[in-house]
């Protein structure tokens, strides 16, 4: 069977911490989704980072779209998927650098690049950031799991043969 590369969950710990700090965290996330803590432009940025190292096609397309009605260019979303950050706002950088590497190591980022962070931002931004981190981390890797369960059904059951 030709083998699944995309991010999923682990276990159904992982999944439940993400759903707990969401949970903990609702008014974090309602703050940044209504552009109380971040603007749009800057949360569509935010998801974009993770959803590329994550390579969930649902979120890639919705937030593609959201992001360029917020107002980022094209240039920055085809950076963002690329996993650069160089066309991105020079006061964003840093956070966005961030999520990247958050979801690179699976929300255990070394210490010294949360202190930057945490540094660079003042703490209800920080929050707003981990809050949209951990949503689109969620969507991501449910969307994933789905398309597992398809691959798993299409190359698995069927042999690979599309009948």
């Amino acid at each position: 069977m030709k083998a699944f590369t995309k991010r999923t969950y682990e276990s159904f710990h992982q999944f439940w911490d993400d759903v707990r700090f969401l949970r903990t965290n609702r008014a974090a996330v309602q703050a940044a989704m209504s552009g109380k803590t971040v603007s749009p432009a800057f949360r569509e940025r935010i998801i974009l980072a993770v959803t590329a190292v994550n390579q969930c096609r649902y979120c890639s397309y919705v937030h593609t779209r959201a992001a360029l009605k917020s107002g980022v260019s094209r240039e920055e979303v085809d950076g963002l998927f690329a996993g650069t950050v160089d066309t991105e706002p020079e006061e964003e950088r840093v956070a966005l650098l961030y999520a990247q590497h958050w979801a690179e190591t699976r929300g255990n980022p070394d210490p010294e690049t949360l202190a930057r962070l945490n540094e660079t931002y003042p703490p209800e931004t920080v929050e707003a950031i981990h809050a949209v981190m951990r949503m689109i981390n969620l969507n991501n890797l449910c969307g994933n799991t789905f398309d597992r369960l398809l691959h798993t059904i299409t190359f698995g059951i069927l042999g690979g043969e599309k009948k």
